[in-house]
């Protein structure tokens, strides 16, 4: 898909999840009209590219601050605009979010999105109308396939302690499916010093599956602990967030929550240079 419909569609997307002003009619618009009215929110974007990577350092993320919520956007979300910032490849919304105590986001439709939660520290408790109600926890991993349409609530299962949780969306390639819920721990599948996958294409796969051609692995390491990790498919490319700590990816330095994509290339050289937590998303480029 070329870039220009690539940011027409990151933008249509963002119009259907309510993002942009309502009194703007999407039949009308046009890229030119869409970019003016997005615009920037005045954070430096000091996106660094070459031919086949691109870093996000953490402080250039969009920052949204409701009180309530304290969020970091690594790309285009809500109020946070940069149509240089839209997504990588497939992989659509990465979000960093704080959530205060027992405050959370009331019932909201979502369509024709995987959505994937990752809590980092907290539980959160999610209720659709699919009839699921659950907590997810620190160690657990939850998808939601929206497909032909889904409203869910979720809100921090703790009135006084914050939560903090990765909110990650992918572009679907199986538009107007039956909505599925799957939460999975992985606490249990977790292995010190290894890439360890919780989520595919797959249904027997280990961890959750999405319509998606799209595998991701979390692994925690010990400083100068070095890995090769092997792209698992000739379309993708690998989009590494560094939960925390510090690595280097081939031959990048990264820091804390930051982010770097890579296509291209099969095999990525990945090394720890501080006790880290790393996450891969290996995620097609086109759609």
């Amino acid at each position: 898909m070329k870039r220009k419909d690539f940011i027409l569609k990151g933008i249509l997307t963002s119009l259907s999840a309510g993002f942009l002003s309502k009194n703007i009619k999407a039949e009308s618009l046009n890229e030119v009209e869409l970019l003016k009215s997005l615009g920037h929110n005045h954070i430096p974007n000091n996106e660094t590219k070459t031919m086949n990577t691109v870093l996000h350092k953490a402080e250039t993320r969009g920052r949204a601050d409701h009180g309530w919520l304290k969020a970091k956007h690594t790309f285009s979300f809500a109020n946070y605009r940069n149509p240089e910032r839209m997504n990588f490849g497939v992989l659509r919304v990465l979000n960093d979010d704080i959530i205060q105590g027992g405050k959370g986001f009331p019932s909201h439709p979502h369509d024709n999105m995987e959505i994937i939660s990752i809590p980092l520290a907290g539980s959160i408790y999610h209720k659709d109308n699919m009839g699921n109600e659950s907590k997810i926890s620190s160690g657990d991993i939850q998808v939601m396939s929206a497909g032909s349409g889904v409203y869910h609530s979720e809100f921090n299962a703790n009135n006084k302690k914050d939560l903090k949780l990765l909110q990650i969306w992918l572009f679907t390639n199986r538009r107007d499916v039956n909505p599925r819920y799957q939460q999975i721990p992985i606490r249990n599948i977790s292995v010190k010093n290894e890439f360890y996958q919780v989520l595919s294409p797959n249904e027997s796969d280990q961890g959750v599956w999405i319509y998606q051609n799209a595998w991701f692995h979390i692994g925690s390491f010990d400083e100068d602990l070095s890995k090769t990790y092997k792209i698992k498919d000739t379309k993708n490319g690998l989009y590494a967030f560094i939960i925390d700590g510090d690595a280097e990816i081939e031959g990048q330095k990264l820091n804390t929550r930051d982010g770097f994509g890579i296509w291209d290339k099969n095999e990525i050289s990945i090394k720890a240079k501080a006790n880290s937590k790393i996450l891969l998303m290996d995620v097609p480029m086109s759609v």
